[in-house]
């Protein structure tokens, strides 16, 4: 597996953060939906908080709570991606990689995760790295001292190939039970997505019938002002009666 990208030059710009559940942040400063994501950038969620950042080349990072993520590096043209992440949960939704040396990797403490174009999830804590494959092939690579401990991907050398609802785990520790193969139950699966799930922002709030009931109170007041003058206008007039002339005189 090739080594990482290098990290880019500051202010270069890898996308752009779409949503998240407060408290989380952007090199260690509170972030909110909108702001950019540039090479090099830490996001961190705490305990409550979770963010998703769109890439510029279309590919998803979901991060769930108590996790931390870099942007080493993200070149959509060159499709060169390089992610770190020392603690949490992940899902990334990777955009096919065509070009020819285009490569997308996420790194944790003792394991390189590489796809072509995908949809998974990683976590790592306790010297442990889990990776889950949702939809593709990913490849995953231990490194340092770190072993394999479960498996129910294809191992070649090694390397591990997971595929569609394939899992491995890598650690750095090595139970006393040592290697177990084993599938990815469909609890863990699930809670995998669940832990890594970031709700759309609401819209601002608009009272529905605002526009509506402003416009039929402008328009009552308007017919009730137009009538008011036409019955002013169009009323009979009153012949004033001379001064003392009696009710019923016929000259008045």
């Amino acid at each position: 597996m090739p080594s990482l990208c290098e990290p880019g030059a500051g202010g270069q710009s890898a996308g752009q953060i779409s949503a998240l559940i407060p408290s989380a942040t952007r090199n260690a400063k509170p972030t909110k939906a909108k702001d950019n994501l540039e090479w090099n950038d830490l996001l961190k969620t705490e305990q409550k908080g979770r963010l998703r950042a769109g890439l510029t080349d279309g590919s998803i990072l979901s991060l769930g709570s108590n996790s931390e993520l870099r942007v080493v590096q993200h070149d959509a043209a060159s499709q060169q991606t390089a992610l770190e992440m020392n603690l949490g949960k992940v899902r990334s939704k990777v955009v096919k990689v065509t070009q020819p040396a285009g490569k997308f990797e996420m790194k944790t403490p003792n394991a390189v995760i590489g796809v072509i174009g995908t949809d998974f999830y990683v976590s790592y804590d306790s010297n442990k790295t889990t990776v889950i494959c949702y939809t593709g092939k990913v490849s995953v690579t231990p490194i340092g001292n770190a072993k394999v401990v479960k498996n129910s991907g294809d191992s070649s050398q090694n390397q591990i190939l997971v595929s569609a609802g394939q899992m491995v785990v890598i650690s750095s520790e090595i139970p006393p039970a040592g290697f177990e193969p084993q599938s990815t139950p469909a609890d863990v699966q699930r809670a995998s997505i669940e832990e890594t799930s970031v709700p759309d922002p609401l819209p601002p709030f608009r009272h529905p019938h605002l526009v509506r009931n402003v416009m039929i109170g402008a328009g009552v007041a308007a017919a009730g002002w137009a009538i008011g003058v036409t019955q002013l206008n169009t009323s009979p007039s009153v012949p004033t009666r001379p001064t003392g002339c009696p009710p019923q005189s016929p000259k008045c």
